[in-house]
């Protein structure tokens, strides 16, 4: 049943993220500011000042001293946030690793940003993607509403899998976009996130541990075998607390992918963040005139939801996979590699279209998305492209 006391408030990506944080009231935040993320820990360091929240706020020198404060707060049982982007996140690149492997269910909150070199601020998914592997959840927001639900969410599922989750959104296209969001009472986010329950404490005088100590061959490959274990049970996780939050407060998040006019789609495209609002704008005016295609958006990329996109992607005929990253790999984008590896298995799969788009925060404009779906509707049709493809590039 849908509560009758959600409240609306306009608020941008990052305002919406920091409004959660306030909800949530963690233990300690720890955070050293990063454009385009800057305003998530500026504005909850007022909730601090003001004495809104309890939270120790913690400002550091280095994002890298932000996430190793982040962890060894939260190996003492708290319940602990931050915030980054881009340079940040790669400086931390490090403390990522030791984040996941000692179970920590630490959330920060990514405001996607292109890596240097050249210098630049705005969006793209390369910062998120060169820590695809950390041990991280990554859970991707298409606009400031799913960014405030998800950060709550984020909490839930980050605390009973026992392993830290990045909440992703576009730098300057939904950190600062501005738009209604429907928030919960506070008192309902904090019944929802409960009380945090630690897999252990080294502040637990009563039962010592040593934890992050030399492991060789002897054991090292069986302890990441376990952590591979509990990013495989975190799959359960996940949907058990978005099937939880959506039945008691009314709404319909996805929990790994939102599918978009699939039912009677012949061709498809698969995108994450704020370009899915584009391409829904755009396949709907397709729709018009008489083009059968569909969109899934993905939510969750890590864990990777393979087996959900094996299953609905093998009807298609022709899928285009948008990427806001290159893995210069020569084989184009992360998210087309990972999606074609998912379908190997199967006898009968769709033709893969990679479109490369948005580098640097390019705009990918509604002209870019009709583009990318004559594509794909001209390879339904039997024509032939290179296997990589740059979308809104200057020849």
């Amino acid at each position: 049943m849908k509560l009758k006391n959600l409240k609306k408030l306009a608020l941008t990506g990052n305002e919406a993220a920091a409004y959660a944080m306030k909800q949530i009231n963690p233990d300690v935040v720890a955070a050293y500011p990063i454009t385009p993320s800057t305003e998530i820990v500026q504005i909850f360091s007022k909730y601090v000042a003001d004495g809104e929240v309890d939270t120790e706020f913690v400002p550091v020198e280095s994002e890298h001293s932000a996430m190793s404060v982040c962890i060894g707060a939260s190996a003492a049982g708290a319940r602990v946030m931050t915030a980054t982007a881009s340079q940040g996140l790669a400086l931390m690149h490090e403390m990522l690793y030791i984040a996941s492997s000692l179970r920590l269910p630490i959330v920060m909150v990514v405001g996607n940003r292109a890596l240097s070199a050249p210098i630049n601020i705005h969006a793209d998914h390369s910062d998120a993607m060169g820590s695809r592997d950390s041990g991280w959840m990554q859970m991707f927001c298409e606009n400031p509403n799913e960014v405030y639900h998800t950060v709550i969410m984020a909490v839930k599922i980050a605390e009973k899998a026992n392993l830290p989750c990045m909440v992703e959104m576009d730098g300057f296209i939904t950190t600062h976009e501005m738009e209604m969001v429907e928030t919960l009472d506070d008192k309902e986010v904090q019944e929802f996130v409960k009380k945090r329950i630690p897999l252990y404490s080294v502040l637990n005088v009563e039962e010592p541990i040593t934890i992050g100590a030399l492991d060789l061959f002897d054991y090292y490959f069986e302890h990441k075998r376990g952590q591979v274990e509990a990013v495989f049970k975190a799959k359960k996780i996940i949907s058990e607390v978005v099937k939880e939050y959506n039945t008691k407060f009314g709404f319909n998040f996805p929990d790994f992918v939102e599918e978009y006019e699939t039912e009677d789609a012949e061709i498809c495209v698969v995108a994450m963040s704020s370009a899915a609002g584009t391409l829904k704008e755009a396949i709907d005016l397709k729709r018009e005139s008489g083009i059968k295609i569909g969109l899934i958006r993905i939510k969750t990329f890590r864990p990777f939801p393979y087996e959900i996109l094996r299953e609905r992607l093998r009807k298609f005929k022709a899928v285009g996979v948008m990427d806001r990253a290159e893995t210069m790999s020569t084989l184009g984008g992360p998210l087309s590699i990972e999606i074609k590896a998912s379908l190997y298995p199967l006898d009968k799969k769709p033709v893969i279209q990679n479109f490369i788009f948005g580098l640097g925060g390019r705009e990918f404009s509604l002209e870019d998305a009709f583009h990318v779906i004559e594509i794909i509707e001209n390879i339904k049709k039997g024509k032939k492209y290179d296997d990589v493809l740059y979308i809104g590039i200057r020849e």
